[in-house]
């Protein structure tokens, strides 16, 4: 499913086709969101065909596990046209110029590179926590921005997508007429998500820790390894989208503006908390796996107590009933008629003397 918007100095217009998206690129004061849900082979060619995006991003875009990165074609140095800079420098405010062939040389003419080849490729991570499954689940976002577009393509729903379109069409939108702030823009949103998913997380670490320590449910252990694995998961998604956000702070590409990196900065901020709170929630979950851990110990010393003072107890009768059970004739009160009264008693005042002294040794 494909989604495309386009503006023209704040004035947008619907009802676009794909037929005239090379004509409506072509000019620079034209910004256009296209949006990929569920991309096909005839999205992949249109990529290819109008955008002339590199064949290594657009299979990294179609991937679902993709690490996050971002990538930087057409930066200042890319003589061969590989997409890969041969001299990695900061991206200047002048055109870019490329020497010609030996015909245009002898000419003594130099041509501009189109500042529309210049594009980053970055992957970026949507997050969303679900209590009824106790689980993370994380998709990525793969987003092409060149100096007058935005491309994302995706897999299923990002509620963070139509969200931010809807922020940028509304009426007297904060958003500039800049693709620089529609990235901003999406990225803060889908970032600024991962505080209340980590809420819900410590939420959930202190239900876990109320189910040990009062009702002991032995189900939580498996809880507290899934929470665990999903937060892990979580932090080697996170760590890898600051350096992310690094690269784009470095202005390789004249995309973003200098007034762009306070925003971008925020963005990096707030990665940066979120990376301490998971860290936070993860020494917490590890913490009561630790008294879970402990308590069952504890109880089994207890239930090895409790037998073993039964056995004790135990002991003593038989002992008792072995005494009086041995098979001599001439064996001391044998003719006693209510022997079997007084060994029954006997064992009834030693069983009694061992639970009172148990007890007062808080053994019971």
């Amino acid at each position: 499913m494909r989604t495309m918007i386009l503006s023209q100095h704040g004035r947008f217009q619907n009802g676009l086709t794909i037929e005239n998206l090379a004509a409506l690129l072509s000019d620079p004061q034209n910004l256009i969101w296209l949006d990929i849900q569920d991309p096909t082979q005839e999205d992949m060619a249109l990529l290819r065909r109008e955008f002339g995006f590199h064949p290594l991003a657009i299979e990294d875009a179609t991937r679902s596990h993709e690490r996050p990165k971002v990538d930087t074609y057409g930066v200042p140095g890319d003589l061969d046209g590989d997409g890969v800079a041969d001299v990695m420098t900061e991206a200047a405010e002048e055109p870019l110029l490329i020497p010609l062939g030996p015909a245009d040389a002898a000419q003594g003419e130099e041509k501009e590179t189109p500042l529309g080849r210049a594009y980053y490729f970055v992957v970026f991570y949507a997050a969303a926590y679900h209590p009824e499954e106790d689980h993370i689940e994380a998709r990525p976002v793969n987003m092409f921005i060149g100096a007058n577009y935005l491309v994302t393509v995706h897999q299923g729903p990002i509620p963070h997508i139509p969200a931010t379109m809807a922020r940028w069409r509304a009426p007297k939108s904060p958003l500039a007429h800049r693709v620089s702030a529609l990235v901003h823009a999406l990225l803060d949103a889908m970032v600024d998500d991962y505080f209340p998913l980590m809420d819900q997380v410590a939420d959930r670490a202190e239900d876990l820790e109320d189910t040990i320590f009062i009702r002991f449910d032995e189900r939580s252990i498996e809880t507290i390894f899934r929470l665990k694995k999903d937060l892990l998961a979580m932090r080697r998604i996170v760590a890898p989208e600051r350096d992310v956000l690094n690269v784009l702070l470095r202005r390789q590409l004249p995309i973003f503006a200098a007034e762009d990196v306070a925003y971008l900065q925020d963005v990096y901020d707030h990665i940066v908390r979120v990376t301490d709170n998971i860290d936070t929630y993860r020494d917490l979950l590890s913490s009561a796996l630790d008294s879970y851990l402990s308590l069952q110990g504890n109880r089994l010393n207890q239930i090895m107590k409790v037998l073993t003072v039964f056995s004790i107890i135990l002991m003593a009768d038989a002992l008792i009933t072995g005494f009086y059970g041995q098979n001599f004739k001439y064996f001391p009160d044998l003719d006693f008629s209510l022997g079997s009264f007084w060994s029954l008693i006997l064992m009834a005042i030693v069983t009694l003397a061992l639970v009172i002294y148990f007890r007062r040794r808080e053994w019971l």
